[in-house]
Formats: structure tokens, sequence, C-alpha cells
């Protein structure tokens, strides 16, 4: 019974306004050539910093300047700043799922009455 209910509320969420807004911000982000080549420069000095750092070694202070100016850069570009406001709406629309969710238990352990369904 509670899969049934998690797979409904799962379908649910996918069907909301808020998870299409990030679907779709999240495409159109993909569709970006210049965004992905920006996103992709950045994994790649990330990946060569940490790479310094497992060897105990500190990334240079000009891989951090390329790393800040990348970020920037991205940060910048109209279809990023879509997805990251998405994501925020969807993220305070799962806060409010969790606390309806965390209300439902509450409710449920202090009722001495067992539903099945």
């Amino acid at each position: 019974m509670i899969e049934d209910k998690a797979r409904e509320l799962g379908r649910l969420i996918g069907q909301s306004p808020e998870y299409q807004a990030v679907k779709r911000a999240n495409d159109a982000l993909g569709q970006d050539a210049g965004a992905v080549a920006l996103l992709k420069q950045m994994e790649q000095l990330r990946m060569s910093a940490q790479q310094l750092l497992q060897r105990g070694e500190r990334p240079t202070e000009e891989m951090e300047k390329q790393l800040d100016g990348l970020l920037g850069q991205v940060q910048r570009e109209p279809v990023y700043q879509r997805l990251v406001s998405a994501q925020e709406n969807f993220d305070k629309t799962m806060g409010k799922v969790n606390d309806w969710i965390v209300e439902g238990i509450e409710r449920g352990a202090a009722s001495p009455i067992i539903t099945l369904g």
C-alpha cells in the first residue's frame, strides 16, 4: 500500500508545473551550445583541481581565478538563470511536500485506529 501511494505521489510530482518547469529549463540549457561549453570547461577545470587535491597539492591561484571567471559567465547566462529559478521553485514545492508527509506521519502515529488503504 505504501509503495503504491509513493508511486502515485511521484507521478503527481512529475506532472506538477514546478517539475515541468525544471525539466523545460534543463532541456533548454542542454540546447544552449554556449552555456554547455562553459559548463564543460568548468567541469574539466574542477576535475583537474580535484586531482591536485587528491595528490595533496593545492590548486593554483590561476585555476581558482579561471573557475571563478567561468562560474560568473555561466551565472550570467539567461538560460542558466531560468534553470536556477525553476529549481528553487521546485525545491520549495518539495519542501512543502515533505512537510505534508511529516504531518501525515505524525497524525498517523497519534491515531489509535489502523487503516489499510
